[in-house]
């Protein structure tokens, strides 16, 4: 039987066995280790319902912040005339670069949560949500109404409780990995459906 996550945000999910991981030892935490909760959990991976989402809304704030950032820094750049590509490639690097980062620091702090909280992909690590949120505005143009910014909220919320094939198979991959792994694909495939929905509101 497939196993899922403590908290799991999935709908109607079957019954399943819980996969227990050896806790670390009982020993005083160091500082790694809150920093490492802090990271996994974002503030938020303990509230009693639907965590995930909880850390997908985080994931779109930081999208939300990113835009406005990346403006101001692109007319200061420009205004005192240095050389920038143009402001979407701009702003589209700019949330690349700062995936790569979240994905990387994520693999990090969830592989040194899971023996803290002694389970596997517990409900309250959500950077991965987090990281899966911030792919699915990836090719979303930057100057798209609130229409694309709730239909991108949408959108991976469903792919990542659905984990339609293969998301279910990167579940199974080694620690911090596997539960980092699973929501870039739900965001991809998210990010697809979005690049569909723009594709036609232009045309229309």
């Amino acid at each position: 039987m497939r196993t899922i996550k403590e908290s799991s945000d999935e709908l109607n999910a079957p019954v399943v066995t819980r996969a227990f991981i050896a806790r670390a030892p009982q020993q005083r935490r160091t500082a790694r280790d809150y920093l490492a909760l802090g990271i996994a959990t974002c503030g938020v991976g303990y509230m009693p319902l639907a965590p995930g989402t909880w850390g997908s809304a985080i994931g779109v704030g930081i999208y939300l912040l990113l835009r406005a950032v990346s403006t101001e820094v692109f007319a200061f750049a420009t205004a005192r005339g240095w050389n920038l590509p143009p402001l979407e490639s701009f702003r589209t690097t700019s949330e690349l670069l700062l995936l790569i980062v979240i994905s990387i620091v994520g693999i990090w702090a969830a592989s040194r949560t899971e023996p803290l909280l002694g389970r596997k992909d517990p409900g309250a690590v959500v950077v991965d949500e987090v990281a899966g949120q911030l792919v699915t505005f990836l090719f979303v143009p930057w100057d798209s109404g609130w229409w694309a910014i709730v239909a991108g909220f949408l959108a991976f919320r469903l792919f990542d409780i659905w984990k339609p094939y293969p998301i279910h198979r990167l579940e199974a991959l080694e620690s911090g990995l596997g539960i980092m792994a699973d929501d870039l694909l739900a965001g991809a495939y998210a990010a697809t459906l979005m690049s569909l929905l723009t594709s036609v509101y232009i045309l229309l």
